[in-house]
């Protein structure tokens, strides 16, 4: 095992731009890593550099104490499971996992033992002889981590290792990367753009965009205190609420009315004119399920709801709001960045599984401003970040 760190890295192409933009991250020893963004933020392109694959145009890439900017991809000890699985299909579960112990040279007693325990950690016993053709999706990639698994590499590098697997599959193997990355302590680099991944399987997550780190930080950390819009936007399911807000004395105005807020959020937003509120989902509820007293009259509102959907253990409520041009232009610029079409002018409300309410319906909704977020609408910085 060895720790990594990536020291100003830059990756820029022969047009010159900037796939990866003087990133530094330091991933402890031991540490699950996740590297997450949309589309083209250059997670990959980093990921790929850390192994090899990509050569890095400046900055400096530490493995276990040394520099290995020169170093071939064989000469830096390093296991890497790919989203294609990259098996070889001629040979079967034994041999695809034996392979790099093999190349080694290792000695056929040690490739057995080292294959076996693979085997059956990773569930694979009675598939050895099977060839890859035959085998699922999941299957497939429980080999090419057991291949990554007997190489007793320094680290693990997953390259978007679920996004072939269906959605019921998929959160089956996170489960089992995850315990697998906990029972062997092994320094692992994961790279994905689901932040449902990122979130339930870091130790810490960096936010990318366009090249950029946005955020390194703890799932918690992220979640309730992005430092900018679009991490606020990018971390949570269903995202953020973005909501054109002015603030006054204590009193924040937003489109459902004008409600109470803590004095240490205030004075960060005095004399700042238009701001953008952030509130998730699950800061609001419905006022009529709340316990008697606790839905404080200051901070409901009347509003009628659009669309409701039903999951039986949580409900979502969705309710359109009017917002001038400048707040709908910022709102789809996220969208854009993010690669999501759910950032709009549309507040999104989590419901308690006992609320009746129904579409069409003027309900009355409660709003915790205490948890609320404010983003100046240029920048993108949140203005009450640690608050």
């Amino acid at each position: 095992m060895a720790a990594i760190e990536m020291k100003n890295i830059v990756k820029k192409y022969g047009d010159g731009f900037p796939a990866v933009n003087d990133v530094s991250i330091d991933v402890a020893d031991g540490e699950f890593m996740i590297l997450v963004g949309p589309s083209g933020c250059g997670k990959s392109t980093l990921l790929r550099m850390i192994v090899g694959l990509e050569d890095i145009t400046s900055g400096d890439m530490v493995i276990g104490g040394d520099r290995v900017n020169d170093l071939a991809p064989r000469d830096r000890n390093l296991s890497m499971v790919f989203q294609n699985y990259a098996l070889y299909p001629h040979l079967t579960v034994y041999e695809n996992i034996a392979f790099p112990l093999r190349l080694a040279k290792r000695p056929e007693k040690e490739i057995d033992e080292k294959v076996r325990e693979a085997s059956k950690t990773l569930d694979l016993d009675e598939h050895l002889q099977r060839k890859p053709a035959n085998l699922s999706g999941g299957q497939r990639q429980r080999v090419a981590m057991g291949r990554a698994i007997v190489r007793e590499a320094k680290a693990f590098l997953f390259d978007e290792p679920l996004s072939n697997l269906d959605a019921k599959l998929r959160g089956q193997m996170r489960t089992e990367i995850a315990r697998l990355q906990k029972r062997l302590g092994i320094t692992t680099v994961y790279v994905t753009h689901d932040q449902t991944e990122a979130m339930t399987l870091g130790d810490r997550v960096a936010v990318m965009k366009r090249g950029v780190l946005q955020q390194l930080a703890t799932p918690r950390e992220l979640y309730e205190q992005p430092v900018n819009l679009f991490v606020a936007g990018f971390i949570g399911s269903p995202p953020m609420n973005f909501l054109p807000a002015t603030v006054e004395g204590d009193q924040v105005t937003l489109p459902f009315g004008t409600f109470p807020m803590p004095q240490a959020k205030a004075e960060k937003a005095a004399g700042k004119g238009l701001l953008m509120a952030g509130i998730r989902p699950d800061h609001f509820e419905d006022a009529s399920v709340m316990k008697s007293g606790s839905a404080d009259p200051k901070r409901t509102f009347k509003a009628r709801i659009d669309v409701k959907e039903w999951l039986g253990d949580q409900q979502y409520a969705y309710v359109p709001y009017e917002a001038e041009a400048k707040v709908q232009d910022q709102l789809k610029e996220l969208a854009r960045e993010s690669d999501s079409d759910s950032l709009r002018t549309q507040l999104v409300v989590s419901l308690d599984s006992d609320s009746q309410i129904k579409e069409d319906d003027d309900a009355t909704l409660f709003i915790d401003t205490d948890k609320m977020h404010l983003f100046d609408p240029t920048s993108g910085d949140n203005l009450t970040v640690g608050l």
